[in-house]
């Protein structure tokens, strides 16, 4: 019998009520906060401050009494202040890259380890991977949690993994046709790439043994998904994470829905809050998505401010709520003569000119006191020599376009096929000019 064909076995908790599950999250809840309380300096000293203690908590909505932790307390405590296990506990270290200042570094128990591996295994599973199913990752291994977190998810499942990490585009495509695996895990950027490596080694993506991509680490768009699945004929799936809170893993979309990535919550509680004033919002309002880890012993997280806008959905799949699709991060919010404007937003009005690649870059500079936006694009490579009128039309629409839905006037700059950057991790789509 073909393995894969089995059906497969929930986790208990997938099949909770809504009751069981918020008893079994207000009970880790407790735990979480009196593990950070006690071993965690900084938690003592914000909670005292705020007036608040773990006992404090009688509710899920209590936590809202709590403060808040960012990225910069994990900056100001480096390398191991914020850890609540001695030295000799710790079995794993990963870090940020640190490119704008020290890098964030989080650890891991043998526990917390394995409760990673467990939920980026269910992760794979929702996502309609079997035990026996190779999958290959292209996430970058190292200090980043990509690569490393696939990879023990991938084992746990019982899977077969082709651990390549990132680079080498021509070897991963021969790889890709040599190993035939079912599954790719990478970021949405670097897979157009290998979609463009794939159609000029001269094959034909759609008979390839891939059948389904976990794609994660970036925002990406709905139109990018449809982008995707079309060319390369696989079913893409959102898998979303973070080192601060585990790594991928912390919420994945489920095959059977489509629907946004369903949350982990029985070990990550989620909130959303208004990002000025800290307030959280009702379920279905957009805000930035805040986490509170239930579970973990190296670095338990209370009230993480991730920067990431979204909002919170009913369950379908499973009981867990959802998060709808990342919108931006508040960090990387544009504001252009007074608009609000993240990249996706352009993103998704360039994927709507079939003429166009889903590569482009914004570049932003000063015109005298006001802000100017060109967006550069390029060509699909069937259209090479495609006569400056006809790009002139094309480029006069997506400003029109941009104009319409954003709200900006931009100057759109067409260039030909694979002009602009490939990125072999996390896409960077602007170029900011406006302060020097």
């Amino acid at each position: 019998m073909n393995v894969n064909a089995q059906p497969a076995q929930l986790d208990p908790v997938e099949t909770y009520s809504i009751d069981a599950l918020r008893q079994h999250q207000l009970e880790r809840m407790r735990w979480s906060l009196k593990h950070a309380y006690e071993n965690v300096p900084l938690y003592r000293q914000r909670f005292d401050a705020q007036g608040v203690h773990p006992d404090d908590l009688k509710t899920l909505e209590d936590l809202a009494k709590f403060p808040f932790t960012g990225k910069c307390d994990l900056r100001d405590n480096y390398p191991f202040g914020m850890f609540a296990v001695p030295q000799s506990e710790i079995v794993r270290v990963h870090a940020s890259s640190g490119t704008t200042g020290k890098p964030t570094v989080v650890g891991y128990t043998q526990n917390d380890i394995d409760t990673w591996a467990n939920v980026v295994a269910r992760s794979i599973r929702a996502a309609g991977g079997r035990r026996g199913d190779k999958v290959h990752i292209s996430y970058g291994y190292g200090l980043f949690t990509g690569g490393l977190g696939a990879h023990y998810g991938a084992e746990r499942l019982g899977c077969t993994v082709i651990p390549m990490s990132g680079g080498q585009t021509e070897k991963q495509v021969q790889l890709i046709r040599d190993f035939q695996p079912d599954i790719i895990m990478v970021t949405p950027s670097y897979m157009l790439n290998l979609a463009d490596e794939i159609e000029r080694q001269g094959l034909d993506p759609h008979k390839l043994a891939l059948r389904l991509g976990i794609f994660g680490a970036e925002p990406w768009t709905d139109e990018l998904r449809r982008s995707i699945e079309q060319r390369l004929g696989i079913t893409a799936l959102d898998i979303y994470g973070l080192s601060e809170i585990m790594g991928p893993g912390v919420a994945m979309e489920c095959a059977e829905t489509k629907d946004g990535p369903t949350i982990w919550e029985d070990h990550f509680y989620p909130e959303i809050i208004d990002p000025v004033t800290g307030e959280v919002l009702p379920d279905g309002q957009m805000g930035e998505l805040v986490f509170t880890s239930l579970s973990k012993e190296a670095l338990p997280m209370i009230r993480y401010r991730t920067r990431d806008l979204t909002r919170l959905l009913p369950g379908t799949a499973r009981p867990m709520r959802r998060m709808d699709k990342i919108t931006g991060r508040s960090d990387d919010m544009l504001i252009i003569r007074g608009v609000n404007v993240f990249p996706t937003q352009v993103e998704e009005q360039v994927l709507k000119i079939k003429q166009l690649s889903e590569f482009y870059e914004m570049h932003l500079y000063r015109n005298g006191n006001l802000d100017s936006v060109d967006v550069l694009v390029e060509l699909r490579h069937e259209l090479e020599g495609m006569d400056e009128a006809q790009q002139k039309l094309i480029g006069n629409e997506l400003a029109k376009q941009i104009k319409t839905h954003i709200g900006i006037s931009t100057r759109v700059m067409i260039k030909p096929f694979n002009t602009l950057k490939r990125s072999e991790g996390k896409a960077c789509h602007v170029v900011d000019k406006r302060n020097g």
